[in-house]
């Protein structure tokens, strides 16, 4: 199972998700960094990714690798991260096989009707649910889901 997480900026939301993944889930799921840019890069390898790309191409080519995507929404908006996820990023994220699970947070703001508000900390405990789920794996105490 290849886990890719996308983030740009400072990569702080990619780093909450790596952190999340890598407390819940065994050793040996391999999980890729992909940002798109050397400080969101480095920030998620700091947080134990496997291993990590940084830029445009590479985000593009190594997309199609991942089982599961994570991100924020905004991986998936042209333009978004203040113009640093490019059309080309977007497309490849939303082009990729593997099965997406975003954050329902983005830059620029979007209205995602439906979705109920909730703290960062818990979207990205439903997040790794979703992924424990994905992979046959029983839900842990710490992914308990009532705020």
């Amino acid at each position: 199972m290849v886990i890719a997480v996308v983030d740009g900026m400072g990569g702080s939301i990619g780093t909450q998700i790596v952190l999340g993944l890598r407390g819940a889930l065994p050793d040996e799921t391999e999980i890729i960094a992909l940002g798109t840019n050397a400080i969101a890069t480095g920030s998620m390898m700091r947080a134990k990714a496997t291993r990590g790309a940084t830029g445009e191409n590479a985000i593009a080519f190594s997309i199609s690798e991942a089982d599961i995507i994570m991100g924020s929404l905004s991986i998936m908006v042209p333009n978004s991260m203040m113009g640093e996820v490019t059309p080309r990023i977007a497309t490849a994220v939303a082009s990729a096989g593997g099965r997406k699970i975003l954050l329902p947070i983005s830059n620029p703001p979007l209205e995602i009707l439906g979705i109920s508000r909730k703290p960062l900390q818990q979207l990205i405990k439903d997040a790794v649910y979703l992924v424990r789920e994905q992979l046959g794996m029983p839900a842990g105490p710490e992914e308990d889901t009532d705020v």
